[in-house]
């Protein structure tokens, strides 16, 4: 395998874009901003060889202040605010080089030869504009991402000791990405069982029910648990260096009394239902280049949700009771955390005042617009993807967006990533599209973020 291939113009273009934006943002933003101030002196303690003094108010495990450490000795590097806003960017340069191997295995394509000529597609999700944006700030959300395809990239290649000390890796930029690895577990054994094959004269295996998504029924779903005993024992072997992961992590919990490593009083877990519905309204608002690219378009998508919602008594019957339930949570869940109603720095905080606070009845209103997102994601990546395959990622969002009281982008970028790259079918003027809307919300973004600072409110972010 060659390693050596020309990079092709579109990379070269991603990577001469990140280095312009970051020498921009280094010579606008010449002081640590927003969470940096507890990142930078923390990192140049590190570079020190301090290892033991530790600032209460990170809530994060020291990956980004070591893998800094690490291209300070590689590249000889100083530890200066500049200096170290290179390690989320060459995170963001190396995340276009873990997504091709992924994006390949969902379109069940082999990838490239050259780990230096990443998809075009690839290339085009590492600019989702919330990776783009932490990429020149020293923040641990592209080290996080990147280190989480890596162990789904792993994981579903079978090598699954490796996949584990990743993940392993990965929870010390942040510590919710256990679920993450335990999702990349789960996903290469679905996988697994669907595609492993029985060798001429041998005794069948065990099977697991698991229909294509798009022709399954809820029966489906009881079937697939009930056949799942039989497949233990073809799939708990690989579970062990997973669980080894798991005993560590639940090691750390018990030592630092709980999740979050500092500033705890700010970042009490909670039971945010809503959270879940933001994440299908977010992933819909920045991907619908990807959901209106299907067969038959748009109109087709809007015609099939439409009909999953109201074709039948039996449809109309459940979104009604659906959304009765989610209006009831939004009543009871609803959390406005102190940082969003006061912080207009965020976007978030403009949303919220603006739509979510426009009248009481509006968080209601939109009830059913989050129940057609869900179908539309649903029925775009149930093509050629089984019941288990499509239902797999929003079991594992639940345990990592529950439990965060705080209304933030940031958190939704590891599950977008991980649900739009299984879009498999987005044709060559839809990736376009989606380029296109991309490049203009980062150009936006940074933009104000660089040359609209206000005095006395500061730079406006994600």
């Amino acid at each position: 395998m060659s390693s050596s291939s020309p990079a092709p113009t579109y990379y070269i273009i991603f990577v001469t874009a990140a280095v312009l934006v970051l020498k921009s943002v280094n010579e606008e933003v010449t002081e640590p901003y927003m969470d940096e101030p507890f990142h930078i002196p923390q990192a140049q303690a590190y570079c020190k060889g301090d290892y033991w003094t530790w600032d209460p108010k990170i809530t994060t495990p020291p990956g980004l202040y070591v893998l800094s450490l690490i291209f300070k000795t590689l590249f000889m590097l100083k530890c200066n605010l500049s200096m170290l806003r290179l390690t989320p960017m060459l995170s963001l340069m190396a995340l276009p080089i873990a997504l091709t191997p992924l994006v390949s295995y969902h379109k069940r394509e082999r990838p490239p030869p050259s780990i230096t000529t990443p998809l075009l597609e690839a290339v085009i999700l590492a600019a989702f504009p919330v990776a783009w944006f932490f990429g020149f700030l020293y923040y641990t959300e592209v080290p996080s991402l990147v280190s989480v395809v890596g162990t789904v990239v792993l994981a579903l290649e079978g090598k699954h000791w490796r996949a584990a000390l990743l993940g392993l890796i990965s929870c010390t930029f942040r510590q919710n990405n256990i679920v993450w690895v335990l999702y990349a577990y789960a996903l290469s054994q679905v996988l697994y069982l669907r595609f492993r094959r029985v060798l001429p004269n041998e005794k069948p295996l065990p099977k697991l029910h698991d229909p294509l998504a798009l022709e399954a029924s809820p029966v489906d779903l009881l079937r697939s648990a009930l056949s799942a005993p039989r497949v233990l024992p073809d799939i708990l072997p690989n579970f062990v260096p997973y669980a080894l992961v798991l005993v560590a992590f639940g090691a750390f919990v018990v030592w630092n009394g709980g999740i979050v490593l500092g500033d705890k009083a700010n970042h009490v877990p909670a039971f945010h239902v809503p959270q879940l519905y933001y994440f299908v309204g977010f992933a819909a608002a920045f991907g619908w280049p990807a959901l209106v690219t299907g067969k038959g378009g748009v109109l087709a998508l809007a015609s099939d949700v439409h009909a999953k919602m109201f074709g039948n008594k039996r449809n109309t019957l459940i979104t009604g009771v659906a959304s009765a339930i989610m209006c009831l949570t939004i009543y009871k869940f609803t959390i406005q955390h102190p940082f969003l109603l006061s912080d207009n720095r965020h976007y978030t905080f403009y949303i919220w005042r603006r739509v979510f606070l426009l009248h009481p009845v509006v968080p209601y209103l939109l009830v059913p617009g989050y129940i057609a997102c869900a179908w539309a994601w649903y029925l775009r990546i149930g093509h050629d993807q089984t019941l288990l395959q499509n239902l797999l990622l929003p079991v594992f969002v639940v345990p990592t967006l529950l439990p965060t009281p705080l209304l933030e982008p940031r958190y939704f970028l590891i599950p977008y990533i991980l649900l739009r790259v299984q879009v498999k079918d987005v044709p060559l003027w839809g990736l376009a599209l989606e380029a296109l809307w991309y490049a203009g919300i980062n150009a936006v973004t940074m933009w104000v973020f660089l040359y609209k600072e206000r005095v006395g409110v500061g730079r406006f972010m994600w």
